[in-house]
């Protein structure tokens, strides 16, 4: 019989640490009028064919899930990867993250950007926040923030 108990504890306490690993994204929505008509590509949602949602580094992909958690719905990601050609027709800077599958730009539907971007300040994995006045949607990135910095690198606008 102790050796049944000590087994089940250890199963019960196997799987509270397992469920403590699960990203609350995992119960985020992606139902609603915000969603009408998007497409998803390796289960996230993109504003159009052209957006690259497969090149996402696993810290990129927590830090999305971070986001997803927090505000209860899946992101719309509106740039993913780049190839250079791609990267270089829409402006993107020469050694742009998006290259490197290390940025998104992304918006979540119903939620206003003034509450992406103050929650991105607070988020440890992002390394970089842009957030392009006039435009729907931020952009982060997975950058290694410099010495010192206890916020992402800011620039356009934040």
């Amino acid at each position: 019989m102790p050796r049944l108990l000590r087994t089940l504890a250890i199963a019960i306490a196997s799987a509270l640490v397992l469920a403590g690993c699960l990203p609350m994204a995992m119960f985020a929505s992606g139902g609603g009028a915000g969603y009408s008509g998007l497409k998803q590509d390796w289960g996230t949602y993109v504003s159009s064919n052209t957006v690259n949602a497969f090149c996402i580094s696993p810290k990129l992909r927590f830090v999305i899930w971070e986001f997803e958690g927090k505000f209860g719905k899946k992101v719309v990601m509106n740039s993913g990867y780049r190839n250079a050609f791609h990267n270089s027709s829409v402006g993107g800077a020469d050694n742009s993250y998006h290259t490197k599958c290390m940025a998104a730009d992304f918006y979540i539907p119903g939620v206003p950007k003034q509450e992406l971007i103050a929650f991105a300040k607070t988020v440890d994995g992002v390394g970089g926040l842009g957030c392009y006045p006039g435009r729907s949607f931020i952009h982060v990135d997975v950058r290694d923030r410099p010495r010192g910095y206890r916020r992402p690198v800011t620039f356009e606008g934040c």
